[in-house]
């Protein structure tokens, strides 16, 4: 084994005694460090706008910064959600997204945006139960595969549960 000349040695010695001084100059900036917008894509008063305001004002608190929630409603919440794709990607516009927002992505095909490739999940806020009812006559056709004919759910059931559209409101952020 060859040992390094000793310039070289001198030279890594220096950078390693250096290290621990130059690392508390590179602090990453303190976010947020200006107010945030918050953009919800229904009316003011209703449920989201509600858990928007309530995350809001929690967030404000604990962070020392203001949070302003915005409300765009129209266009099936595309909107709101149009908004957030066209403002920078830094983190201070985020969207009260739903299950609205991943359906409207397979409803209309002329979207000016990729709700997928164009917002990235920040954080879930909601949940709540939900359940599916039909007429009790209504027996769903055999599947066309050979899979066995789905059995009825009991009421108190809890496998399959199916999910409501609250439990997918989540905060978004533009990830472009």
């Amino acid at each position: 084994m060859k040992l390094p000349h000793r310039r070289e040695f001198l030279h890594l010695a220096a950078g390693a005694a250096a290290l621990p001084a130059v690392s508390p100059v590179a602090r990453a900036q303190t976010y947020p460090s200006r107010p945030v917008r918050f953009i919800v894509g229904y009316a003011p008063g209703g449920g989201n706008d509600i858990v928007a305001r309530l995350i809001g004002q929690w967030l404000s608190e604990r962070l020392g910064q203001q949070f302003i929630v915005e409300n765009r409603p129209g266009a099936a919440t595309n909107i709101a959600a149009e908004a957030v794709v066209n403002a920078p990607p830094d983190g201070y516009t985020l969207l009260l997204a739903g299950t609205p927002n991943a359906i409207n992505a397979t409803l209309y095909g002329n979207l000016k945006f990729n709700f997928i490739r164009d917002i990235a999940p920040v954080a879930g806020v909601a949940r709540g139960p939900s359940a599916w009812w039909s007429i009790h006559p209504f027996r769903p056709r055999r599947p066309p595969s050979s899979l066995p004919m789905p059995r009825p759910i009991q009421a108190r059931s809890t496998w399959p549960r199916p999910v409501s559209g609250a439990e997918a409101i989540s905060l978004a952020n533009c990830s472009k």
